[in-house]
């Protein structure tokens, strides 16, 4: 069975090689055996070229074509948690994605990464949301506890391993995230202090971590901290973004608290825990 996979411009040349490749090797078998049933001596000679032939086509089905998975890796720990942070967008094969930064479990980032395929229109969307929201909210002043608003920043987590291809578009290099060999379950959107998105990737991994919704009569609400602050407009964003949830908050085995919210358009069951966590109690600063 004959495969041929295209891939963007490179792919399309690669296959109008190959077919050539094809056919010319068709004729040049055909002329021989032409030649042979006018000419017996001639036998001897397409029997000796055969295999030159058949060489040939070894050669450009070997590398005269590549398919899209020949340069695919994963990478990440399987069962442990990466986060894509998106910042722009970049036309790739004709679509539109978003670009950033992904982080693995390790620590490691890799830059210039472009998510595509499953829920790549709907991140952009939430990340224009939250950009808006930012320009709206940042530096006013939360009327719970007087501190102003600092800007927030939307991640997309991916349990398991992540796919990615090496790809070089006008020169630059980009790390493709095929998110269609993704299970969507293993998929969730979130939004914290943006200096905190690589601790929360962190504390994802770490062991002991746990989510919780903090109550409305907790007293933390009311502190001065940080973590208050951004709690606080974990809500406000939840008020006037169209998929957003708030109100969370990290709690670490060392008593380090990340308060955070939730895309509620990509919420996979598998990350059930930070998505949908039960409530807290006796929170404080």
């Amino acid at each position: 069975m004959l495969k041929i996979f295209v891939v963007g411009r490179r792919g399309r040349l690669r296959v109008k090689l190959y077919l050539c490749g094809v056919v010319s090797g068709f004729m040049v078998l055909r002329g021989l055996g032409s030649a042979a049933s006018t000419n017996p001596h001639n036998k001897k000679v397409r029997y000796a070229l055969i295999p030159i032939v058949i060489a040939a086509f070894a050669l450009l089905a070997l590398f005269g074509i590549r398919g899209p998975s020949e340069n695919m890796q994963y990478v990440g720990s399987p069962d442990r948690y990466q986060g894509f942070v998106p910042k722009d967008v970049i036309n790739y094969e004709g679509r539109t994605d978003p670009k950033g930064d992904l982080i693995l479990d390790n620590g490691s980032v890799i830059h210039d990464a472009v998510w595509h395929g499953k829920y790549s229109d709907t991140i952009i969307q939430n990340h224009n949301q939250i950009v808006k929201l930012n320009n709206d909210f940042v530096r006013k002043i939360n009327p719970v506890n007087n501190q102003p608003y600092v800007p927030l920043q939307d991640f997309y987590v991916i349990k398991g391993q992540v796919p990615i291809k090496e790809i070089t578009m006008n020169g630059q290099t980009y790390y493709v995230i095929d998110t269609n060999k993704t299970n969507e379950a293993n998929i969730a959107g979130f939004y914290t202090y943006d200096k905190w998105v690589p601790n929360f990737v962190v504390a994802l991994n770490t062991p002991g971590t746990y989510a919780a919704v903090v109550p409305g009569d907790a007293s933390i609400w009311y502190s001065k901290s940080l973590v208050a602050t951004v709690l606080e407009q974990t809500k406000l964003y939840q008020q006037y973004g169209d998929y957003f949830g708030g109100g969370n908050i990290l709690m670490l085995p060392n008593g380090t608290k990340i308060s955070y919210g939730v895309t509620i358009n990509i919420a996979g069951g598998s990350l059930s825990n930070f998505v949908v966590p039960p409530p807290a109690n006796n929170l404080s600063s």
